[in-house]
């Protein structure tokens, strides 16, 4: 349970600093416990921690999007380009929103912090963000921990 909370909280950590990679962390851990329901746990709790972190991201930048900063940030010609591609891309298709973000969860690819942000600036419905990002980050953590599993057990 101890390593379940600590894997739960790091995760959290990992998510709102880019710096503290989760999967190091997973390396450590995944080595000190072993078995199929232990990853799949472990991968759970990484993901739901993951998730929480990028709520934080997520709300900063939904409530930030009107300050005078992001204002600034806005009135830049190449910044306002890219902010209104993504906005023609995803605003009311909860979908294809739904699918880039969990491309992202999963694969990292656009990177989640960044996607996390955009979906708070494009007021991306919790009900498709949380649900996505939870799925996806589990099932990349899991896979992490799995492969540490087989790898050394």
């Amino acid at each position: 349970m101890i390593l379940w909370l600590t894997t739960f909280a790091f995760s959290i950590a990992s998510a709102l600093l880019p710096f503290l990679p989760i999967e190091v962390y997973i390396l450590g851990a995944g080595a000190t416990e072993a078995g199929v329901a232990a990853s799949i746990s472990l991968g759970i709790a990484a993901g739901a921690g993951a998730t929480v972190g990028k709520v934080v991201w997520y709300e900063l930048a939904r409530r930030g999007s009107h300050s005078a900063w992001a204002q600034r940030k806005l009135a830049k010609p190449k910044v306002k380009e890219a902010y209104e591609k993504w906005v023609a891309r995803m605003q009311g298709r909860p979908w294809y929103a739904a699918a880039i973000m969990f491309i992202a969860a999963s694969a990292g690819i656009p990177p989640l912090l960044a996607m996390a942000a955009v979906g708070g600036l494009l007021r991306m419905p919790m009900w498709v963000f949380l649900p996505t990002v939870f799925l996806g980050r589990s099932l990349r953590f899991t896979l992490l921990f799995l492969g540490v599993d087989f790898a050394l057990h």
